[in-house]
């Protein structure tokens, strides 16, 4: 075979990359160790919904690639989703300042630079940092994603998927931890225990090691992530007053200590836009790019049903418009499934100074289009802000493998001011909506004021605490505060005070009120409905009861957002 030219080298690479539409300009390739301007590397737009991984060591430039290429989604109209692990990813919504060195290195590559600030909206789970509030109510979330923040075992996972089921069928909507918790308890207690068995296979014993996990994310902290308002993943969506595409940025301060809850959280995100979205087909551009980073997180001793349910959602998500690019260390951070389903690739440097690491660099070497480059000594010579880039032609086949200098962001490469951050914050138009959180009535009112209902006026005084269904908050305090000082490790924050009964209820809440029984949980639910909004509306509460028994309609990860409960 003979060997082909520097010349004919970048001829392949110009003829692979000259494309039609609107594309993202990545960088310019560099063949034979020099760099060819007149060789760009791009990215069509109408394949962004292809999906895409953003591989390479620490260090190598992945996060300053992300922020790229969502700085000219946003220009084509695009809006884009980033996960903030670092906290770099704020610097968006502030200009970066020229300089010599940044002046030579974009004219080397053709790219015409000047500072720009971007539309960005900062997003904070259940507010644990500046950005908007982000909720999910445990209905939502569903028992696959809660199976995996608990981290139980598929027995266990099955068995929580039976109590979900149970509480669909009886109209107990479960908003945050403490309404599963009082389902669980009523299962596990006197009154719940034929239930309990006409339920099958959940057994005692499994229930009250599902209990145990809960009252261990809620001495954790993680409680402030379930509740109402649910945030509505179509606010993801939106496209700022000049039709620039919104940058919602979440910020994941904690990640370190919570890695599996927020991954999942993410993946939860992700979920409930599958669910919602039509049907879209082939577009010019993506309705939305969702960037996941640290994508390892998701996949590291997930269930079958968890992998599987990732695997069904990046493989059908494209048709309905959205494209997602995993960021993740090495391409074998992503099962195979899963990464036979990403088109786009934007390879940094890989390390080889062990044997596991030469391992990990053939396997990648193997999985690109056959190159005029030695990728073995290319990926492991590569240098910061570059990368070795294929991605999917406008004719949906591979492009030319070019090792690429990237392209150099236009605002700032790391956090913006935290004065500037909280003005967006305060001045965003979803903090009206998701800023305060609020506490319907739910499965633990209506649990409550149906124990007190069945066992006569004398129950009154107990409802508030549930010990008529073995609701027990100072018992469930007393076990938080022994997890965090003794396997936490930690003073524990928890007060060791008696609670009142509403306690922990926001001025939005109006208590349930015991009624009288109508026959059965379904009449139980009904009167307990009917007491917490009144008598005048009693009549349609019993209506209401008519309806238990229909199921909610939950997608592929068990989730049911509550645009799909209406």
């Amino acid at each position: 075979m003979a060997i082909k030219s520097t010349a004919d080298k970048v001829a392949t690479i110009q003829k692979g990359y000259t494309l039609e539409g609107p594309t993202i300009e990545l960088g310019a390739a560099i063949v034979d160790g020099e760099l060819h301007k007149e060789a760009p590397v791009r990215l069509p737009l109408a394949m962004m919904n292809r999906h895409g991984l953003v591989a390479g060591a620490t260090g190598t430039g992945k996060t300053v690639t992300l922020h790229m290429m969502a700085e000219q989604l946003s220009t084509a109209g695009v809006p884009v989703f980033l996960a903030d692990i670092k906290g770099d990813l704020s610097g968006l919504a502030t200009a970066a300042a020229g300089s010599e060195k940044l002046k030579a290195r974009t004219d080397s590559i053709g790219q015409a630079w000047s500072g720009k600030t971007f539309p960005v909206e900062f997003l904070a789970l259940g507010g644990d940092g500046a950005g908007i509030p982000v909720r999910s109510t445990i209905t939502s979330f569903g028992p696959i994603l809660l199976s995996r923040v608990m981290e139980l075992n598929e027995t266990q996972e099955s068995s929580l998927q039976l109590v979900f089921h149970f509480a669909d069928k009886n109209n107990l909507e479960l908003i945050d931890l403490k309404d599963l918790r009082a389902v669980i308890q009523f299962l596990t207690s006197d009154e719940g225990k034929d239930e309990l068995e006409n339920l099958g296979g959940l057994s005692k014993s499994t229930a009250g090691v599902i209990l145990r996990e809960l009252i261990t994310l809620e001495a954790q902290g993680m409680e402030k992530f379930f509740g109402e308002p649910e945030f509505d993943t179509a606010e993801l969506l939106r496209t700022a007053p000049d039709g620039r595409g919104v940058v919602t940025c979440l910020e994941l301060p904690t990640l370190q200590t919570k890695p599996m809850l927020f991954s999942t959280f993410l993946m939860w995100l992700l979920a409930d836009l599958f669910e919602d979205l039509p049907e879209a087909g082939d577009l010019d551009k993506p309705k939305l790019v969702f960037f996941l980073d640290e994508a390892h997180l998701l996949f590291n001793g997930a269930s079958k049903a968890f992998l599987d349910a990732i695997t069904t959602t990046v493989r059908l998500i494209r048709s309905k418009g959205v494209g997602i690019f995993f960021v993740t260390q090495t391409p074998k951070d992503v099962p195979a499934d899963v990464l036979g389903q990403l088109a786009n690739r934007v390879q940094h440097a890989l390390r080889a100074f062990t044997p596991e690491d030469a391992k990990a660099l053939k396997a990648t070497v193997s999985t690109f289009p056959i190159s005029d480059y030695d990728l073995e000594e290319t990926l492991t010579s590569a240098g910061i802000g570059e990368a070795v880039i294929t991605v999917m032609n406008e004719k949906g086949a591979p492009t030319p493998v070019a090792l690429t200098r990237l392209r150099a962001p236009e605002s700032v490469m790391g956090p913006s001011d935290d004065a500037l951050i909280a003005s967006t914050v305060a001045g965003s138009a979803l903090l009206a909506k998701y800023g305060t959180a609020v506490d319907n009535v739910s499965a633990y009112e209506k649990l409550a004021s149906q124990s007190a209902a069945s066992t006569g006026p004398a129950a009154g005084s107990d409802a508030g605490s549930g010990s008529g269904t073995g609701l027990d908050p100072n018992a469930v305090d007393a076990d938080a505060r022994r997890i965090e000082e003794e396997i936490l490790g930690r003073p524990s924050s928890r007060s060791t005070q008696s609670p009142t009964p509403d306690r922990e209820r926001t001025p939005q809440r109006r208590a349930p009120q015991p009624q009288e029984s109508s026959g059965g949980m379904a009449g139980d639910l009904a009167g307990a409905l009917g007491g917490a909004l009144g008598g005048g509306l009693k009549s349609m509460a019993r209506s209401l009861g008519t309806q238990i028994g229909r199921e909610l309609l939950r997608g592929v990860f068990g989730t049911s957002s509550r645009r799909r409960r209406r």
